[in-house]
Formats: structure tokens, sequence, C-alpha cells
């Protein structure tokens, strides 16, 4: 990982191992693949706990705009016509009640938190308006940051699997490398025990014949 960009909410740069090699020996104190393995899991965790915030985000926002832009059609409405109309509320889920409302140049907005305070129409239109244009920017960030991340993301695994193939090489170098003795081992051990027929023969052959020898 390398520095935080802050264009992307602080979001670390993920660095592409363009040589597997040379990082694996560049650690201090230098790291088998897989405790290196283990370093790149725990930093793509990281990255996935940020892009399901993220998308939590992006969630609530894609809620708050449709409502946003609703109300503030409603209080331009009652800006224009200025005169007595009527209108369902909701009381409860699923309940609604016809309502008769006067001519007015005051509204109550929420603000969330059950907290309600009233405004000019002009005053609501004006916060109304900022609060979309808010969320717009923020609902356009939100989803460059995620780009921004799925490609950090990415990085990461194409990593991972760099440092867990040269770890399986090295693996198969070992086991190529105790065959290899093995099979030597074996050779040594049959002309050992080819060598030790032959001796045996001969030595019995010897202490067969010595007594006829001796005779003689």
């Amino acid at each position: 990982v390398d520095k935080v960009d802050k264009e992307h909410r602080g979001i670390p740069q993920a660095v592409f191992l363009e040589d597997v090699d040379s990082y694996m020996s560049s650690t201090t104190p230098e790291k088998n693949a897989a405790a290196v393995l283990k370093d790149f899991d725990e930093q793509l965790q990281k990255y996935k706990y940020m892009e399901l915030n993220l998308l939590q985000r992006k969630k609530r926002l894609r809620a708050q705009v449709p409502d946003i832009e609703k109300t503030l059609e409603i209080v331009k409405h009652m800006l224009k016509k200025n005169e007595e109309f009527q209108t369902h509320y909701m009381l409860s889920d699923q309940v609604h009640a016809l309502a008769t409302v006067p001519p007015t140049d005051k509204v109550f907005l929420w603000l969330g938190a059950n907290v309600m305070l009233e405004y000019t129409i002009d005053e609501a239109i004006a916060l109304l308006t900022k609060n979309l244009n808010t969320a717009t920017v923020n609902a356009d960030q939100l989803e460059d940051d995620l780009g921004y991340l799925s490609n950090q993301i990415t990085t990461m695994e194409v990593n991972m699997a760099r440092v867990y193939k040269l770890g399986l090489q090295a693996q198969e170098g070992c086991c190529r490398q105790i065959v290899n003795t093995s099979v030597l081992l074996v050779f040594k051990c049959k002309y050992f025990i080819k060598d030790l027929f032959h001796y045996s023969v001969i030595i019995i052959t010897f202490w067969w014949f010595f007594p006829t020898f001796c005779s003689v």
C-alpha cells in the first residue's frame, strides 16, 4: 500500500507488484509467501470494509434525493399557487387522511433526528435546493470513490494471486529437490546392498573352503 489519495476520501492506493521476487526480498525481516499473503489479506479486508460503508452511504443518498426533490416540488407549488388546496397526509403506515391547506407563506421541514423547524417558503426553497445539490454532488463522489476502491481491491487480489503462485513454485522446487535427493539415496542404497551381497558371498565362500585349504 502506497500513499493516501486525498481525492478519494483518504483511501490508500494499492501498488501493483511488478516484480514479486524483489518485493519478497525487500521486506524487513524477509517474509515468506504465507506471511505476505496474510498482510495482503488484511489490507484487502480493509478495502472491502470501506466499500461496504460507501455502499451503505450510497443507499441512504439514493433514498434522500427523491424525498428532497418531492419536497422541493411541493414547496414550489405552494409558492406558485398561493391558494387553498387539499391533500392527503399520512397518519401512520398505510393510513392517510384528507386535509385542507390554507394559503401560507411558511412551512415546516423535517431536519432529521425528530427535529422540525419553521421556514418561510423562500428560505425552504433555498435550503432544499442547497441540500439537493449537496446530495447530488456526494452521490457522484461516492460513485467515483467506489470505482476507485474497486480498482484497489482488484490490484490487491492480483498481487495475492501472484504471491500465491510464487509460493507454489517455491514449494514445487523444494519437493523436486526432495524427490531428487530421495532418488539419489535409493540408487546409493541399491549399489550398497549389491556390494554388500557380493562381499557376503565372498566371505561365506572363503569360510566354507578355508578348512579344506588348511587340510591340504
